[in-house]
């Protein structure tokens, strides 16, 4: 009997430490390339400066990496025969940018390291922090020991990344699927006040919707004609270049670029939400790192799942 129990004991203890072996932690790189992190920040603080639009584009291949099958690089990897690259995906074909700073942050980490150790899906994380403080936004403690896919899914990427074009119920329950609530939906959204859209996803709002300031929509319609003109960008907020609460203030003035922006404001659930961050920019940044945490942690692989590639656009042979 004793001798069951002990047998039992030993059985908890293993399985509580290879639960803890296999989960996130802001210091997995510590000891194994302390230089990883600092590395990183150089390069993002680096490519920031060259191009501050540069910020939100590795910020939205972050984000548009979770939605698709968890945080695991999927997004990086290049079409082949075994690879429905989700670049071809419609939320990221010609608009999702920033791979070549990836590329170029995995190649000097690796060489620092002294070899592969650093998984791209870490990088794609940490990059996305290092990008919003780079711009003026808070900074938060990445949870780190992500390995990469080894498969991709563009059919997945249509159906998991939100659109534009959703209306609140939609975002809502996109947003329920990956875990997420409706003050992680908010909080994220507000990621919108730094970069761009293309006229393609605006379009529809600027010429049909009635939530919209007319003096907005005719300064949008100048840059963005009912035909044409596709790719012409236009800022989501009014200091695209600046991590602040702006893209709060345009929703309540109804000067939000996206059907999707507007949603949050609109006689819904998450008027208030909106209004709280608007007023209070510390509570926004603060409900910003915490969502940004909690989107990083879905579906992550780690320990012997997927693989660190050696390069973020292939996998491993």
């Amino acid at each position: 009997m004793a001798s069951h129990a002990l047998i039992l004991l030993q059985i908890i203890v293993l399985s509580s430490l290879a639960a803890t072996a296999f989960s996130l932690s802001p210091y997995y790189y510590k000891n194994i390339c302390p230089q990883a992190l600092p590395t990183i920040k150089t390069l993002v603080e680096a490519a920031v400066y060259k191009e501050r639009r540069m910020g939100a584009s590795l910020l939205r291949l972050h984000f548009h990496d979770c939605f698709v099958n968890g945080c695991d690089a999927s997004i990086l990897l290049d079409p082949s025969p075994t690879i429905d690259s989700e670049k071809g995906a419609l939320a990221n074909q010609n608009s999702a940018r920033g791979f070549e700073v990836i590329d170029e942050i995995k190649a000097e980490v690796d060489k620092i390291c002294g070899r592969p150790v650093v998984s791209c899906a870490d990088i794609l994380a940490v990059a996305a922090r290092d990008s919003v403080v780079a711009l003026g936004g808070p900074s938060w403690k990445v949870q780190l020991g992500r390995r990469d896919s080894t498969t991709a899914s563009r059919t997945q990427a249509d159906i998991d990344i939100p659109s534009p074009l959703m209306d609140l119920p939609a975002l809502i329950n996109n947003f329920r699927n990956q875990g997420l609530n409706q003050r992680d939906l908010v909080a994220l959204s507000g990621g919108h006040t730094i970069g761009f859209a293309q006229c393609l996803a605006f379009r529809g709002r600027i010429y049909n919707a009635t939530n919209i300031d007319p003096s907005f929509a005719k300064e949008r319609r100048a840059i963005c004609p009912r035909t044409g003109g596709d790719t012409t960008l236009a800022p989501l907020d009014s200091t695209a270049a600046r991590f602040d609460t702006a893209y709060f203030n345009s929703l309540v003035k109804q000067r939000g670029l996206l059907t999707s922006d507007q949603a949050l404001f609109s006689g819904g659930s998450t008027d208030n939400l909106v209004n709280t961050y608007r007023l209070y920019p510390q509570v926004f940044r603060k409900d910003f790192a915490h969502s940004m945490i909690k989107m990083g942690n879905i579906k992550s692989l780690t320990g012997n799942q997927g693989q660190i590639r050696v390069n973020c656009r292939m996998v491993n042979n």
